[in-house]
């Protein structure tokens, strides 16, 4: 997929890094769109943005007030709260620092400028790690590769069952790919579809997932 660049006078919120990303901002507003955009595509999306017929969209989807009751909702079954951040105070466990979510204990830690990937990522980890670890948690989630791999691929399914508008595992994906999660077939969406049988045997083994590649809502043990 070829990267797209957009000229200099588009908002910086729109310099999007691959066409992936894009499209699954603007897919759910423009139909029967193409890979191949030219300037005139370009020039008419920002006008119909500009002109207020068609709502910016923010870079990734974030953890804001319609998002946070859905994300307690769909981790309550593995009984993780989701605990929200004063908008201008750290954010209590995060590993990465910034808006990157945390985890203390039970608790994940987000605020309203929190990629929904960062938290749903911190949130497999929690699910995906042993009961020992679980026990102690508190911002390093620890785990090797195979649980990495597993964490990966479940919040990919998650983005499937999260009830925000826009979500879904495309979307996923390329905001994971915006971010600069790492990949050797290049981006999240192929590693999910090509490369990933390793993740989803990890999730089967510890019965994270079922056989049709269904969260089983419980925590490994």
């Amino acid at each position: 997929m070829p990267v797209i660049i957009i000229s200099a006078v588009a908002p910086a919120d729109l310099r999007y890094s691959t066409a992936d990303h894009f499209l699954a901002i603007f897919s759910p507003l423009i139909t029967n769109v193409t890979t191949t955009f030219t300037r005139a595509s370009y020039a008419i999306i920002l006008y119909m943005i500009a002109a207020n017929l068609i709502p910016m969209p923010s870079p990734m989807l974030l953890c804001d007030d319609p998002t946070l009751p859905c994300l307690q909702t769909l981790l309550a079954p593995y009984a993780l709260r989701v605990v929200r951040a004063a908008d201008d105070q750290p954010i209590p466990g995060s590993f990465w620092g910034d808006s990157e979510a945390g985890l203390v204990g039970d608790a994940l830690w987000v605020r309203r400028d929190t990629p929904v990937h960062s938290a749903l990522h911190e949130a497999a980890h929690y699910v995906c790690m042993d009961e020992a670890r679980r026990a102690r948690l508190h911002t390093d989630a620890g785990g090797d590769t195979q649980e990495e791999n597993g964490v990966c691929y479940l919040q990919i399914l998650w983005a499937d069952a999260l009830a925000v508008a826009d979500s879904g595992r495309a979307r996923m994906c390329a905001d994971m790919d915006a971010w600069g999660y790492s990949f050797r077939l290049g981006s999240a969406a192929r590693w999910f579809s090509e490369d990933a049988d390793d993740a989803r045997v990890w999730l089967l083994r510890h019965r994270l997932i079922d056989a049709a590649d269904r969260p089983t809502w419980r925590k490994r043990r």
